[in-house]
């Protein structure tokens, strides 16, 4: 079997699977009354927590991709970054049906009042364009330097799980710096990267092209 049917036929249902394992465990943590006295918050919490891991993860391929030479990783980008979109809907779900029941005028001034839900619902809103946009179909209407661009929204979405993390949390905040720094990491990784590459390309004779990659 190729490299690429192992990644079709093998690693990418496990890694489905993988992807749904959080939400499959706690919905059966809910049928089975395992969850803690404040089930609501349980789910919020566990859906919340599952975005910005898969956020981070979908951050890492690039880095993994680049300094192992692992190219094929690239090809679970899409369906980690899908991933963290389904969790996102499921966290902002889980807090417009069953935290505030439709109540969209408190929905509206929690979000307008509440800097962490305020953080957290832009970096929800910023995940929409890049799920709807995920597909090759996508890729080829933008032209790949359009794509690639708005995809960089990514970035603030990281940066917005993690404050919406770190300032809904009431005292221990070790978990969400451990988050940040991991996002630290990975963006600062892109920035280190990027400046001998445009360095490369401002030095490049006029009408002469780059062969350097896209990050």
């Amino acid at each position: 079997m190729t490299a690429d049917r192992w990644i079709r036929r093998v690693f990418k249902p496990l890694i489905f699977a993988a992807g749904l394992l959080p939400a499959a465990l706690l919905t059966w943590r809910a049928l089975t009354d395992r969850l803690s006295a404040n089930p609501i918050t349980d789910i919020t919490h566990e859906t919340g927590i599952w975005i910005l891991r898969f956020v981070l993860i979908t951050l890492a391929i690039t880095p993994l991709r680049q300094l192992t030479g692992w190219y094929w990783l690239i090809k679970f980008r899409r369906m980690l970054g899908l991933f963290a979109f389904f969790y996102g809907c499921l966290h902002f779900g889980t807090y417009m049906v069953l935290d505030h029941f439709f109540d969209f005028g408190t929905i509206v001034e929690d979000i307008a009042l509440r800097p962490f839900v305020t953080v957290g619902f832009a970096g929800f809103v910023l995940m929409i364009p890049l799920a709807v946009t995920s597909t090759a179909a996508m890729v080829r209407r933008l032209g790949g330097r359009n794509w690639r661009r708005l995809h960089r929204l990514i970035y603030l979405t990281a940066i917005a799980g993690v404050v919406h993390y770190w300032w809904g949390v009431k005292a221990d905040i070790l978990r969400p710096q451990i988050y940040a720094a991991i996002a630290a990491v990975l963006l600062g990784y892109r920035i280190v990267t990027a400046i001998p590459k445009r360095s490369q390309r401002t030095a490049l004779p006029a009408g002469a092209s780059s062969s350097l990659p896209s990050n």
